[in-house]
């Protein structure tokens, strides 16, 4: 018997207690977010950047009557986004038609991702400033889609009011809705807690380590991908894809197919940030048949196309790019999601980290916050996720920006 003691005194005990302070501070590091951002030397970018949705809307305004200026027959459109909170939320569209052959089109969308469009506002402006010119559209017309999901754009959401993801609700086939997710199922009461948000509770201090178990059941690639890929049976459930196309969805649908309807080749660019390794532009296709994939292979030679085949990738129903080259139909199509690399979700930490943030949020959302300072903090880390404020960053990934622009707009023109 006082052996046992002393093996529980002096073996055990002490093991367990470097456990739990191991634990804890890996725990202290995980609901961290810092990053010290020293990327190479870049050219100054910020001003590009808004602080708000209605900002970001007003400049697009601005660079829409500007392109009315400088080109022939430019159409500028609203698609007003219905709210049972919020009168005055549009998705807002410029379209500038090839002025002499009608031969390509190319598309630029943002905010797809509600909260996202900070960024993708970013990049459609520098694009307008930069590359919108005379030589550009003499053969090539161009769509800008601003703000795809306004209401997400506006209060912080990656989602529609209606907890919507548009990325998972953008149908290319008629049976997008009746999608089964069965391993969504099995880790649905880890990502969907059903109580008030308190960060500081052991539960969130230590939630790494409920998904850690979880990936020794299966594996972090089966996890992030019955996470992430979408689902359609959970209402107020992360990742929700919806039962319906969302109003503005319906409304891209005619207005897209018509002006795409006299070109011969369309490229669509979606902006996106957060997944991948932070400062990095990643570039994200969908599956797609052998022939279109070596177009596209051709068009972004020299850069790195991740196609899914990679452990740390996942694919989604329901997506945009999908849902765009379903509408034009049968014409030469060169789809790409652009996606900035935020908190390097490439790695098993941030994949978690990333995760947690959607779950905290999700769960606010949905059933409250212990307090305010909950909810800011939340906030917060949902905004420096999809939005960051560092300065480095934001240069960094558009000199990435405008190197592909400098590249791949001659050859997709000229081929």
């Amino acid at each position: 018997m006082k052996t046992l003691i002393r093996i529980l005194k002096y073996v055990i005990l002490p093991l367990v207690v470097l456990v739990i302070i191991v634990l804890w501070y890996i725990s202290i590091g995980f609901n961290k977010l810092e990053f010290k951002d020293d990327f190479p030397e870049s050219r100054d970018y910020t001003s590009y950047y808004p602080e708000s949705y209605t900002l970001a809307r007003e400049n697009f305004h601005a660079l829409s009557q500007s392109a009315a200026q400088m080109f022939e027959n430019v159409k500028v459109f609203q698609i007003e986004v219905p709210s049972d909170s919020d009168p005055n939320l549009t998705v807002d569209i410029c379209y500038i038609p090839a002025q002499e052959d009608s031969l390509n089109l190319l598309i630029l969308s943002s905010g797809v991702h509600g909260v996202e469009g900070y960024v993708g506002h970013a990049v459609q402006w520098f694009f307008a400033d930069y590359y919108l010119d005379p030589s550009l559209v003499q053969n090539t017309g161009v769509l800008l889609i601003h703000a795809v999901n306004p209401h997400g754009f506006k209060y912080t959401r990656r989602v529609t009011e209606n907890n919507v993801d548009l990325n998972r609700n953008s149908p290319s086939t008629d049976d997008l809705f009746a999608t089964k997710n069965p391993g969504y199922v099995q880790v649905f009461d880890l990502i969907n807690p059903q109580k008030k948000v308190r960060r500081s509770s052991l539960e969130n201090r230590f939630f790494f380590v409920k998904a850690i178990n979880e990936i020794r059941k299966a594996s972090l690639p089966v996890l992030r991908q019955a996470v992430l890929q979408g689902q359609y049976e959970f209402p107020r459930g992360l990742y929700f894809g919806g039962n319906q196309p969302e109003p503005q969805i319906d409304s891209l649908k005619p207005l897209v197919a018509q002006l795409a309807q006299p070109y011969n080749k369309v490229k669509l660019i979606d902006l996106h940030t957060g997944y991948g390794e932070r400062g990095r532009l990643h570039f994200f296709p969908n599956p797609m048949e052998d022939e279109q994939k070596q177009r596209l292979e051709a068009l972004y030679d020299g850069f790195v196309i991740d196609w899914g085949d990679s452990d740390d990738f996942y694919t989604v129903t329901g997506d945009f790019a999908g849902f765009v080259g379903h509408v034009i139909g049968e014409k030469e199509y060169y789809p790409m999601l652009f996606e900035y690399g935020t908190l390097n979700s490439q790695t098993t930490m941030g994949s978690l980290k990333s995760i947690h943030i959607m779950i905290l949020e999700n769960q606010g959302h949905q059933h409250g916050f212990a307090s305010q300072k909950d909810s800011i903090r939340v906030k917060n880390d949902l905004m420096e996720m999809y939005n960051p404020s560092s300065e480095n960053w934001r240069n960094y990934i558009m000199d990435q920006t405008r190197e592909v622009f400098d590249i791949i707009l001659p050859r997709f023109i000229e081929n």
